[in-house]
This record gives C-alpha cells, structure tokens and sequence, in this order.
C-alpha cells in the first residue's frame, strides 16, 4: 500500500503531512511518498521527512499515478485527476456541493473520493473532524489579526497617565470557529459579547466570560449536524437590526456565520458598518464562502469610512505549523481507523457511518447522498 502526500500549490503555506505523522504511517506498515519541499513553507527540509521513513519524489504525475490513496488539503486541480490510479483513493477538502465538475470528474475516473468537509459531527468521528480542527485555528487566528490590525490595545490597563479602557470585541456566530475567537479575546482581555441563532450556545459562551446577546428573530433550528440552518430574509433582517446597535459600540466584529452546504448569509450590511467608529475593524470569517460583510473581498483589507474589514480566506495558514500538525493527524486517524493490519489494505466498508458520509464518489459512481441531492 502506497500513499501519497503531493506539496500544496498556489498561495498554500500549510502541508498535508509532518514528519511525526508520516512516521506513524510508516510504522502501519504503508509506504509513504512525499513531494519534493513538502514542507518548506514551514521551515522543515526534506530530509525530516526522510528521517521518518517517507520516499521524497520529485516526479509528482507518477506518484499521483502510482499511488493507492493520496491525501492533500485543498481540492486538486481538475486535469490532475485523471492522473490518478484508477480504483485509488483521494483525501481532501472538496467543497462537493459548488464543484459540480470535478465530483464527476472523480466518478468518470474511478476514483473513492473522500470529502473532508462531510465528516459526519458524531463522537467517533471527532479525531477526524478537520473541518472543527482548522475552524478552532481559524478564530484564534481572526483575533490575532484583528487585535494586530486594531489601534487600540484589548485589555485594560492602569497607567499612571491613566486607565485604558478595554477592547469591546462582538463575535457573531458560536460554532467551534466563533468559540475560539470568544476565548481568545478574552485571553487577550477584552469585553466579548457574543450572538448567534441557537440559544443552545448561550451556555457556552458564558462559560468563556463572555455576554450573550439576545436578539428576537423567531424560531431557529439546526442541521442533525449541528451547523445553523439558513434564515429567512425576514430573520435576517430582524437580526441585522438587533445587531446594529452593538456593532456601533465595538471596536472590532468577528464574523464566523455560514450555512453548511450554501452560500455565507449576509448578515453585516453596509449601514451597519457605517454605524461603527472610525479606526474599527471587522473580520469576515466567511469569506471565501460568500461572506457575511457587505464589502468584504477575499483576501484584501477594504477600507469603508474609516473601518476596516479583513477578508482573509485562509486563516488557518496564518499558524501553519499547528494547523499542518492537527490536519496531518486527522487524515491519520481516519486511515488508521479503517487500516486493516494483516491484509495490508483500507477496509472500505460503504455501510460504514463515516464513510457514508464523506465519500462522494466510489466505483464510477456519485454515491453521497446529499451531494446527489444538490447536483
């Protein structure tokens, strides 16, 4: 068995794979093939990697032909795949529902694509949840730009030329991203209020210090796995409009909401904006999925009367190294978790839960269910 970690392309800082992982997959008993400078983004040479047993290739079509599963991070470009070894398997981030042509891509080539976005949310399959893994990394990254972006200090402190006050910090959407922008805030020391559409998180951003801002838009529900479900513009607007308020008394939003499977709602308008103080900053979490801030362009600053609105779109790179650590042992733990120790092989077994949930394409086929529903 032979399993290939090809080097992330374009503006990508982060690598699938670090040497102490790539030794565990060793020690399985599988042969591991890295890409030449793999990890050179972050600093680590070559020979880490060859140290921990992995094959450096400098010829990444054949490897990628070669390969029984090969794992990366982002999507691969569409004429890669057609490259690969046909019944092999292909582990990534593969955002099913918008890319349409390469899920059928996968089928013509015959190819068990295995989406990591559709890792099911249930306790088994937590170790392998790189959705929650770089979301977590994500919000703790977002403060630290905001806070680096922001002319204001966040916490409170006592000079002799007198008292600062603290940062007021709004986090608007409480899932594993907007929790880890609420902790680290007030690590940091600033005033967090927090809202979002599920009143079953109040609990937990108080048990973070922080204020849960109540905002009557209706009755909310949730997907059986947890992500918010998509408002009405009715909703959205009632939302918009208990939110205004506190945006104009912040020195710095945090947006983290989206819709699983959809486009980011809308949720910060330019009103509300233009209702904040000059020298403000927003964070749109979201946007690369359509964004949750009027205004905000992936990967620029927009500057809009004097506040500032960061679209950063891969936030997790921000802390590459541990963001390359924790995906590397996601893929890990999900291979490990269907490695079969004395035939040498990945029992892929269909009726299985998690893989039920996240292969998209297996046997010439589009087999997920949900993707199904959406082409």
């Amino acid at each position: 068995m032979q399993i290939f970690f090809p080097k992330e392309e374009g503006t990508e800082i982060r690598a699938t794979i670090l040497p102490e992982v790539a030794k565990k997959f060793t020690d399985l008993g599988i042969k591991v093939v890295v890409e030449a400078e793999i990890g050179s983004n972050i600093f680590l040479p070559d020979e880490s990697y060859r140290q921990a047993g992995a094959t450096i290739s400098a010829d990444r079509l054949r490897s990628l032909s070669e390969a029984d599963i090969v794992c990366r991070i982002n999507k691969p470009k569409l004429e890669e795949i057609s490259s690969l070894k046909r019944n092999s398997i292909h582990v990534s981030f593969l955002d099913p529902f918008n890319e349409r042509a390469l899920v059928n891509e996968f089928a013509k080539a015959h190819i068990s694509a295995i989406s990591m976005e559709l890792v099911p949310r249930i306790t088994r399959a937590q170790k392998m949840d790189a959705l929650s893994s770089q979301a977590n990394l994500a919000g703790y990254s977002a403060v630290i730009e905001a806070s680096r972006t922001l002319t204001k200090s966040f916490p409170m402190m006592m000079t002799a030329a007198g008292t600062i006050s603290p940062s007021r910090v709004f986090v608007i959407g409480v899932g594993v991203a907007g929790l880890q922008a609420i902790a680290t805030a007030k690590r940091l020391g600033a005033r967090v209020e927090a809202f979002d559409t599920r009143p079953i998180v109040e609990e937990q951003v108080k048990s973070l210090g922080a204020k849960f801002v109540q905002i009557d838009i209706g009755k909310t529900e949730e997907t059986s796995q947890g992500y918010a479900k998509e408002l009405t513009p009715d909703q959205i607007k009632m939302q918009q409009e208990g939110m205004k308020k506190i945006c104009g008394h912040s020195d710095v939003v945090i947006t983290t909401a989206q819709v699983f499977g959809r486009p980011a709602p809308r949720i910060v308008s330019i009103e509300m904006v233009e209702a904040m103080k000059p020298g403000s900053v927003i964070v749109d979490m979201a946007v690369s999925s359509g964004g949750n801030v009027e205004g905000s362009i992936e990967d620029e600053y927009v500057f809009h009367e004097g506040v500032t609105i960061i679209g950063m779109s891969n936030l997790p790179g921000e802390v590459a190294m541990d963001a390359s650590q924790v995906y590397g042992s996601n893929i890990f733990n999900m291979i490990e978790e269907y490695w079969d120790a004395e035939s040498k092989e990945f029992n892929f077994d269909l009726s299985d839960e998690i893989l039920k949930g996240c292969v998209i394409t297996n046997d010439g086929k589009v087999i997920n269910s949900m993707v199904k529903e959406r082409m």
